[in-house]
């Protein structure tokens, strides 16, 4: 049985650790042609150097996400390597956190430089290339940032709202070139970042009873979700977002006490009674 990305040729950005890396390290497993790119090289040649020992084929190129020109080499260099480009991934990123009054233009640029341009210039060199060859498929990366507002998040958040709706101009624009152009997005996930960021264990505890399913995300579950929207699986999926956030994002909370995981029987008919009387009277708040 062949691979379910036999013979295709993927670019994944930042791809040296992290989403970027599991997603590498998934699609070779599957038979694709990997080239993967970033601005380490070290982590780069770690990566590549798995796959190869695995006996799959992947490559890599330096490049810096947020120069136009760096992200067109890393598209021809594909392209030249093993003579097709089917699968872009823009998984690279870049953040800003502040609360606005602290944001400077500088930052808010920067952010937008590290998040949105990159998958701009990395959605156009590819789109460029699939349909001169007949179809392709775009995966970009959102994130649960650019659906909600978080504080501290203003400038990243818009950066990733633009990704969502970018992507779906793209596949509209895309869609009788037979390139389709979807979006992942993550919630928390462990990495390199999210580790400096969650630096201690009671922090990293905190974070991951926020989450519905009680755990920090794993950069492979990312990387299953990329690798379907990837794939001929989806061959009729253009211009969705799929969230891969262990239920964050679909919880409503109203601030009421938690009583489906109380044991107590008479706490949950209290809060049932509540919530039929509030319904009768019309006052059921969202």
């Amino acid at each position: 049985m062949t691979g379910r990305l036999q013979g295709k040729v993927a670019l994944i950005t930042g791809a040296g650790t992290g989403i970027g890396a599991a997603t590498a390290r998934r699609f070779a497993a599957e038979g694709a042609k990997v080239v993967i790119c970033g601005r380490r090289k070290a982590p780069l040649e770690t990566v590549v150097e798995s796959i190869l020992a695995q006996g799959g084929e992947a490559a890599w190129v330096q490049a810096d996400v947020t120069d136009e020109a760096s992200v067109e080499n890393a598209v021809q260099t594909a392209v030249k390597h093993f003579g097709s480009l089917d699968i872009m991934v823009n998984n690279a990123v870049n953040y800003t956190w502040g609360v606005l009054e602290q944001v400077s233009t500088d930052d808010w640029r920067t952010c937008l430089s590290g998040s949105l341009d990159p998958v701009f210039f990395g959605t156009r060199a590819a789109l460029r290339v699939m349909k001169a060859q007949g179809g392709g498929a775009i995966v970009n990366l959102g994130s649960v940032a650019g659906l909600l507002g978080s504080p501290g998040l203003s400038a990243y958040g818009a950066a990733k709202a633009g990704v969502l709706n970018f992507s779906r101009a793209v596949a509209l624009e895309a869609a009788q070139s037979n390139v389709r152009v979807n979006v992942v997005i993550p919630g928390v996930v462990w990495s390199e970042g999210t580790r400096e960021a969650l630096n201690s264990e009671e922090v990293a505890r905190g974070t991951a009873r926020a989450v519905p399913m009680g755990r920090i995300g794993e950069p492979e579950e990312l990387a299953n979700a990329i690798l379907f929207l990837a794939s001929n699986e989806a061959s009729y999926i253009t211009g969705q977002s799929l969230v891969v956030d262990g239920g964050k994002t679909c919880r409503l909370d109203v601030g009421a006490t938690d009583y489906v995981s109380d044991t107590s029987s008479e706490r949950r008919e209290a809060a049932g009674q509540g919530a039929e009387q509030g319904l009768a009277g019309g006052e059921a708040h969202a």
